[in-house]
């Protein structure tokens, strides 16, 4: 009783401020050379080659745990590409984590997937990168800076001498159980994302404010500190108002896949609350059904015919494996048996995916939809998201958990097909291995973005961006294409896309028919990592809402689906617009909607985030700014070259073996 009444004084301080904004002189003041928001996998990693460059980060994260994908959002199945597998090229601190986690496990695969060749528990995750980052700072002798359930609230960007913009500082909000109420996982995050944003005490959270500032020692340079955009749905872009796109591009000869005419903001793809499930020996009783099951049950299905097995769908991302069963097979994919005590995280299209499409549900709003609902005003920041559709997607990952024991309906397939299996119990509790009191992942998994729009360069007057014929393998002389684009912009399609031959096309002297569509990705002279995955759409659903009876797929959302050829990160994709000393990584990088589908995997987020890091320490220290290394991208810059130099014999790579511009079939890499 004392214990608790001591711990009860200690936080008194922060409870009791008459439920008013925190005075000044009550702020932490926290200094940087480099401030990380977001801790996913991208923010890791720019924070790890940071402590290994003997930096001061400071690292916040929404959530409590670090990761992102393999761990507060629960898709700890490794997305890779075989060949990229089994050549065992990334950069090599993605390489040391997953040796960290096959010697966690003491198991390469320990959760025996299919889809991957590493699953794993997201609890270990978590646990897992964090000791690494730990060492990082030993090894480097950098220091690292930790704020767990910690968020962006405002930043103060202003004007410097000679011009350009640049962030002084950054106020952020600590949230932490009031002492008496439930654990900090306890509700998700519907309930608690809005008073996480709100700087006013509550009755269920006390709050620090916490002032980040740059070094004192950096005083001087171009710029004393480095600020890294690592979050999961672009919440700095938004906040700072910089140019960026959400959603579907209109259709064009760089975007000739697109689903819109005229570009749609609301259709982005789906996002996911994953959740943990335990195959029993025997049918678990008193299972009951959500009191909003028949409302998302409608929308469930397996998707197709040859993946219409139970089995094969809870060992398709099973995360533990502790007795491996024989091999079995179904729809001509081979996989082991389920046994009682395998774990199954659940990532399913059809399932617990939530695909809203509409302006009434769409997840990340608009700048638009910013201003009309007062985000973008002072000290208005509540994080940029729909909570009513966090809310529902929290249900909808509910309701397919039951459908899958309980459920006899497909919405694809029709009736007949699946059948019940009660033999599972839904994992929950704070040594779950999601980690929470509901069972839900932290924090959905976000397959998109805020998309910033780069700086104009020679071909990129409107701003630099990766688009879809900057990877995909499709063949574009297709009747379709010279249908939709009309004559002159499948001209300038082919144009682009026949090397040499390109001028000729573009100036009407050779038919676009004529040329052989070159066999590559774009090659960019200021590359800075390196990502390989196919372009694997999950589409917001045409209805709102997305569970309505019969809604289906946009129309032509898929259309620009497939593989794509293994693709490097340009500089030029991390440098926003207006703002000197920010930095983009992850999936809030340049990109186009079709391209983002493939720039989204795990050892994408890891090298975008090692070059977000290395950049920022290799300014710091030339006393540049990273614009300047890119003013003219296609000249031989001296810095930038050493950059790359940095990045490569560090064992993080910008380009894939064999993938130069003297070698035009890239035909194996598949």
């Amino acid at each position: 009783m004392f214990k608790k009444f001591v711990q009860y004084l200690l936080v008194l301080p922060f409870i009791l401020v008459n439920n008013t904004a925190m005075a000044q002189s009550e702020q932490d003041i926290v200094h940087c050379d480099v401030l990380v928001v977001g801790g996913g996998l991208a923010g890791a990693a720019a924070a790890y080659q940071g402590l290994l460059r003997g930096k001061t980060v400071c690292l916040t994260e929404i959530t409590d745990w670090v990761g992102g994908q393999i761990s507060s959002q629960g898709t700890s199945a490794l997305d890779e590409r075989p060949t990229q597998r089994k050549l065992n090229f990334f950069p090599k601190g993605y390489q040391e984590l997953t040796e960290r986690l096959h010697k966690n496990y003491d198991r390469s695969n320990p959760g025996g997937c299919w889809v991957s060749t590493m699953c794993f528990l997201p609890i270990d995750g978590n646990k897992v990168l964090f000791a690494q980052l730990q060492d990082a700072a030993k090894k480097g002798k950098g220091q690292l800076k930790w704020f767990s359930s910690t968020v962006v609230k405002e930043l103060e960007i202003g004007s410097i001498p000679g011009g350009g913009k640049q962030i002084f500082s950054a106020t952020a909000i600590q949230h932490n159980p009031v002492l008496g109420t439930p654990h900090l996982n306890s509700e998700p995050l519907s309930q608690t994302i809005e008073d996480a944003y709100t700087i006013k005490n509550s009755a269920r959270f006390y709050k620090k404010i916490i002032k980040f500032l740059p070094s004192v020692e950096n005083k001087g340079l171009l710029s004393p500190w480095y600020i890294i955009e690592a979050t999961e749905t672009g919440e700095l872009i938004a906040l700072a108002d910089l140019p960026y796109h959400l959603g579907a591009e209109p259709l064009s000869y760089l975007e000739p896949s697109s689903s819109s005419i005229k570009g749609d903001s609301y259709c982005l793809q789906g996002f996911t609350y994953t959740f943990a499930m335990e195959r029993t020996a025997e049918p678990q009783k008193n299972q009951t059904m959500p009191v909003f099951y028949q409302q998302y049950s409608p929308y469930f299905s397996y998707e197709l015919k040859r993946l219409a097995n139970f089995d094969l769908v809870f060992t398709y991302r099973r995360i533990s494996n502790p007795n491996p069963g024989p091999e079995t097979s179904f729809g001509g994919i081979t996989f082991t048996s389920a046994n009682p005590g395998d774990i199954s995280m659940q990532n399913w299209t059809w399932g617990n995916d939530y695909r809203p499409g509409t302006v009434q549900d769409n997840l990340i709003y608009s700048r638009e939809q910013l201003q009309d609902n007062g985000q973008l005003k002072p000290g208005g920041w509540l994080g940029g998201l729909r909570i009513d559709t966090l809310r529902k997607a929290e249900e909808n990952s509910l309701s397919y958990y039951y459908w899958l024991i309980e459920g006899t309906t497909d919405s694809q397939l029709g009736d007949g097909i699946k059948k019940p299996d009660p033999r599972h119990r839904f994992l929950k509790g704070l040594d779950s291995p999601m980690g929470t009191e509901h069972g839900l992942s932290k924090y959905p998994y976000m397959r998109e973005s805020r998309h910033i729009i780069g700086r104009s360069y020679f071909g990129y007057e409107d701003g630099f961006r990766i688009t879809e014929i900057d990877i995909s393998r499709i063949n574009y002389q297709q009747d379709y294409y010279r249908e939709a684009l009309g004559p002159d912009k499948y001209r300038h399609l082919l144009g682009l896309l026949s090397g040499l031959d390109g001028f000729d096309v573009l100036n009407g002297s050779l038919a676009p028919d004529k040329v052989k569509q070159r066999s590559r990705s774009t090659i960019y002279p200021d590359s800075v990592g390196i990502g390989h995955y196919a372009i694997d759409l999950h589409p917001c659903l045409t209805i709102s809402p997305p569970e309505t009876p019969g809604n289906r797929e946009k129309p032509g959302e898929r259309r620009g689906q497939g593989i794509a050829y293994p693709f490097q990160i340009p500089l030029r994709s991390m440098i926003p617009q207006n703002i000197d000393n920010l930095l983009v990584t992850g999936k809030s990088i340049a990109l186009t909607h079709i391209a983002a589908a493939a720039y989204r995997v795990h050892s994408f987020e890891w090298s975008s985030g090692i070059a977000a890091g290395e950049t920022a320490v290799f300014s710091l220290e030339q006393n540049l700014l990273p614009y300047q290394l890119v003013q003219d991208p296609l000249l031989n810059n001296p810095k930038l070259k050493e950059l790359q130099l940095r990045l490569e014999t560090t064992g993080n790579p910008t380009a894939f073996p064999n993938t130069s511009v003297f070698n035009e079939s890239w035909q194996d890499w598949k």
